[in-house]
């Protein structure tokens, strides 16, 4: 809200909003209440929305009247209606803002606490069929009942409660509490030739029940030695607020034992805090304190925000900071926002090998706007629970460049697309894409280097979706 031009928008709109309901409507009738929601959407979106001049209907002069503008509101059945209508090309500028009637359920989302079982994984149609699907275990959470039922990363599942997984009933078994994984393995009958491929059941079972669950994003640190030299890896799964004091006491240990190289993986990083991600990035360098790392460019009612490298945590400790002018980055195609805006940010300081696949393309930021009289948490109206999280502005780098919709590209002769049947293990050196960081790394002490994978896996598995998919409120850049 510091960033307002003028404070006389904000009044104007509020002074508008109040109007609306000096009839002294019981607030606790629901319909009422739709309208104070819709309300709410519509001033927000009036002032905060990135793309506020595409829209019409939310130009400041848009309405000539109070009563003109109740009918507008009306004239849609529910917020979530009148949201949908304010959002700009939905289907290609903005895919990622979103409207929730439940922000006590978003805020736990944003904090790392949400329900699993501890699996997360791809699905794809079954070898040679059009709606039988598998399932791949990508990455099991510690700490849950997966990681004490022996379930594995690499490990397919065809059936759930003894029914087979197809594009029909995938949605209903794996929404349920508790169930039934039945296995199988992959069987390419000894030839390279895909029409043969098929899935067979191994007679294994693991019985899962969700818990709610506090995520450490923080997955996986390791030092590997290579060529003489230690090499750091970090498998960082969310750019969660306050996971910043986490980050650094790695980077401490990292500094401790003389790490010369750095390989974070950020493969199924969907996003986060543009403050951590600030931090993140203030570790990884040292040498740039003070310059900008990242810039947010607001609608007309803000100006730019700057995020700068830094040397000290706000409310911590001195960042440790490992002065690289090289950083290997795994990112794919599950790598959204902040993950992206790391890579964006570093590029005009350091070298950055992004090792993978082009990443999904969000440069946007977003903020949590409440119903309150300056849209934050405190004095929210306890009338509903409605919160938006709408696109607020774009993130670019220091020299104005944003990350492209269509991702960010791999480093040439860095591509790798991960193989559903060839995982490998999180953090072992012979796991397919931290192996191609190491090579690089071997080559560049002049040391023999290690045989570099397979770019493209040879199986006939489809994607069709990956359990992320499964939760809206997961991921993003998002502003404190």
């Amino acid at each position: 809200m510091k960033h307002l031009k003028s404070t006389l928008l904000l009044f104007a709109i509020l002074i508008l909003a109040t109007s609306c309901f000096e009839d002294g409507d019981d607030i606790t009738n629901p319909e009422a209440v739709s309208v104070e929601v819709k309300d709410f959407v519509w001033s927000g979106m009036n002032i905060f929305y990135l793309y506020k001049e595409n829209i019409p209907d939310l130009a400041d002069d848009r309405f000539a009247s109070n009563t003109e503008y109740s009918d507008y509101l009306s004239s849609y059945n529910s917020p979530e209606a009148l949201f949908e209508s304010l959002i700009y090309d939905s289907e290609n500028t903005d895919r990622f803002s979103w409207i929730t009637d439940d922000y006590i359920a978003l805020e736990a989302q944003f904090s790392g606490v949400y329900t699993t079982n501890g699996v997360e994984y791809s699905l794809y149609l079954a070898p040679n069929s059009t709606s039988n699907l598998v399932g791949v275990v990508r990455l099991i959470l510690p700490n849950t009942d997966a990681s004490v039922s022996g379930v594995k990363r690499g490990d397919i599942f065809y059936a759930i409660d003894d029914e087979t997984l197809t594009v029909n009933n995938y949605t209903q078994l794996l929404s349920q509490s508790t169930y039934t994984l039945s296995f199988a393995d992959y069987n390419d009958n000894g030839t390279t030739d895909t029409t043969d491929d098929t899935i067979v059941a191994n007679g294994t079972t693991a019985s899962l029940t969700k818990s709610t669950y506090t995520e450490n994003p923080v997955h996986t640190t390791n030092i590997l030695t290579v060529g003489g030299q230690n090499v750091g890896y970090i498998l960082y799964n969310s750019f969660t607020s306050g996971s910043e004091n986490e980050l650094n006491s790695i980077f401490a240990n990292f500094k401790a034992n003389n790490v010369n190289h750095l390989v974070l993986d950020l493969r199924y990083n969907p996003g986060g805090s543009v403050s951590t991600e600030t931090y993140l990035a203030s570790m990884i360098t040292g040498q740039h304190t003070g310059q900008i790392f990242t810039k947010l460019v607001r609608n007309d009612n803000f100006e730019e925000s700057d995020y700068l490298f830094t040397n000290q945590i706000e409310e911590g400790g001195s960042i440790n900071s490992l002065n690289l002018e090289k950083v290997y980055v795994l990112a794919t195609d599950k790598s959204a926002s902040a993950s992206e805006g790391l890579i964006n940010g570093l590029r005009p300081y350091i070298n950055v090998v992004h090792i993978g696949e082009n990443t999904i393309g969000k440069t946007q930021a977003s903020v949590t706007l409440y119903d309150s009289p300056n849209f934050g948490r405190t004095g929210a109206n306890q009338n509903h629970t409605y919160a938006m999280q709408p696109l607020v502005a774009n993130g670019v780098n220091k020299n104005n460049e944003q990350v492209p919709s269509t991702g960010l590209t791999p480093s040439v002769g860095f591509e790798y697309t991960e193989s559903p049947t060839n995982l490998g293990v999180l953090g072992d050196e012979n796991e397919p894409m931290l192996a191609l960081a190491l090579e690089d790394i071997e080559n560049s002490t002049g040391k023999s280097a290690a045989t570099k994978p397979e770019t493209n896996f040879n199986s006939s598995l489809i994607f069709i979706k990956d359990s992320n998919d499964f939760n809206p409120l997961d991921g993003g850049m998002r502003i404190d």
